[in-house]
């Protein structure tokens, strides 16, 4: 699976930006999706999850619940994210990523299980 980042940019804090994240290759069709971001000198952390299947299911960071909401269109193999009211503290780079197992809800906010990551996409929000 070859996962295929985009949407970043720079924005005023309060705005929206929407990335995407289109999947191709063998299994395009991953289990589940996420999101993840690092900022500089900060380890990695979850934003957000979505299942593929049983009703696509979402899983949030604390830190972006009502904010952000992770979307995926299976027909395009594309997950999404769209983030609004943006802090400073969103700025990061922002890292799709897709496992093709079965994993168990608790471990979808871990990295651990994710199979296949993509080239990140930089986010700077400015105050």
């Amino acid at each position: 699976v070859q996962l295929q980042a985009s949407g970043g940019g720079l924005v005023q804090a309060g705005g929206s930006l929407r990335l995407s994240c289109a999947a191709s290759g063998r299994s395009s069709n991953p289990y589940a999706m996420a999101w993840f971001r690092q900022a500089p000198g900060k380890e990695r952390e979850f934003v957000a999850a979505i299942r593929g299947n049983g009703g696509g299911m979402t899983y949030y960071a604390n830190s972006v619940k009502g904010r952000f909401t992770i979307s995926r269109d299976n027909a395009k193999n594309t997950v999404y994210l769209q983030m609004n009211s943006l802090k400073p503290e969103d700025t990061a780079v922002y890292h799709c990523a897709a496992t093709t197992s079965l994993v168990i809800a608790g471990l979808l906010s871990t990295a651990s299980p994710y199979n296949y990551w993509g080239q990140g996409t930089q986010v700077t929000v400015s105050s």
